[in-house]
């Protein structure tokens, strides 16, 4: 199938590693013009030098004036973004009891705050040249909140709602608004919860991974590149037709549909 994102501006958030590497790596094989970005700017240029058309951007998005730096260095490199790749590091695991103000303060800078900022400073473009895709990398907790992830329950969902609501407004312009939600992907994200969590229950990292597989119908982790080629669809031409949807990529951890 083409995609139809040859010759399209993607800009990839937090794409260094992880899932917005295998994401920003999939659109590019698909002929995006593909900027890769992250507080490791040596990082982000080596990656961008193995990909057809792409260049790295350093920037720390948490920063004040980072996703206008980002949009900026977007526009000099590719133009406006056609395609824009909601992404970033998740808050530190932990229960929702005794939260305090300037954990919840960081953890909605990190899920919240920045995307706002990118969205509102992207979304002009789109509208005016009637097509554009706004894509978020979100967590299945928005489905069904995760033990010990507070933090990152609450971030993300506020983040779904304001998406959700946007994708309303922005239909009948051509530009579409979307969550793709990861279930037990293979990354150092999710070795980092599985640490944590064997950490907390006092059980071996091995035990806890063994409770994992035993909860996912697949009967296994998901690789980056299955995650990244369902982002690439949701990104293309032919899913134009879909907004403001959460689609889950979890092997069926979540049993509700």
């Amino acid at each position: 199938m083409d995609l139809g994102l040859s010759g399209r501006t993607a800009l990839v958030c937090s794409s260094t590693g992880g899932l917005g590497e295998a994401i920003a790596r999939t659109l590019a094989a698909e002929g995006a013009r593909t900027v890769v970005c992250g507080r490791r700017g040596e990082l982000a240029r080596r990656i961008a030098a193995r990909l057809p058309a792409a260049a790295g951007v350093e920037v720390d998005l948490l920063a004040e004036d980072g996703p206008a730096r980002l949009l900026e260095a977007t526009v000099a490199a590719f133009g406006p973004p056609d395609v824009l790749v909601l992404n970033g590091p998740g808050p530190k695991p932990g229960p929702a009891s005794g939260l305090g103000l300037a954990e919840v303060d960081a953890a909605l800078d990190a899920t919240l705050r920045q995307q706002l900022r990118l969205v509102a400073l992207a979304l002009p473009a789109m509208r005016e040249r009637g097509w554009g895709r706004i894509l978020a990398v979100g967590s299945s907790g928005i489905a069904a909140p995760i033990p010990d992830l507070a933090l990152s329950n609450l971030g993300r969902a506020a983040l779904a709602g304001y998406l959700k609501t946007l994708a309303a407004e922005v239909a009948a312009d051509g530009v579409t608004v979307n969550l793709l939600l990861p279930g037990r992907i293979e990354t150092e994200r999710t070795t980092a919860i599985d640490t944590a969590n064997a950490e907390r229950t006092g059980r071996s990292v091995a035990e806890v991974r063994r409770a994992s597989l035993a909860a996912i119908p697949a009967g296994r982790y998901g690789r980056p590149a299955e995650f990244a080629a369902a982002a690439a669809f949701l990104c293309s031409a032919q899913a134009s037709y879909i907004t403001g949807t959460a689609m889950r990529c979890d092997g069926g951890y979540v049993r509700s549909l």
